[in-house]
């Protein structure tokens, strides 16, 4: 699968859900970190463990960030997992989650609302 990333910022770009096999070309793209903002089984037996995700990132020298948010549900704990990853992650970063929706949400929140 080819996937469909759209830039944030110059740090931070977004896309949804990822797989295991798409872990190749998101390093061949020069992206340094991953944020995952998807709980683990919410999209059942077709969505890959986050350990998973992590292990392969790993493996490919790309940083991998988990911080599951529930859909419409962000909360402030969470903005300052993220904001702490994204000052001391390697960039770029690429979040994802189902859509990409809550991953560029995150983003945005934590930047806006921070200083």
């Amino acid at each position: 699968m080819t996937l469909t990333i759209n830039q944030l910022n110059n740090d931070f770009s977004y896309t949804s859900q990822i797989e295991v096999d798409d872990i190749s070309e998101i390093a061949s793209l020069g992206f340094k970190t991953i944020i995952n903002n998807r709980p683990d089984f919410e999209g059942n037996a077709e969505q890959p463990k986050s350990e998973a995700l992590e292990a392969i990132a790993l493996s490919h020298g790309i940083t991998y960030v988990h911080i599951p948010v529930i859909p419409n549900n962000i909360q402030p704990h969470q903005l300052d997992k993220f904001r702490e990853a994204y000052a001391k992650a390697p960039k770029p970063i690429l979040g994802f989650c189902k859509t990409g929706n809550r991953a560029s949400t995150m983003c945005k929140l934590a930047l806006e609302n921070h200083d």
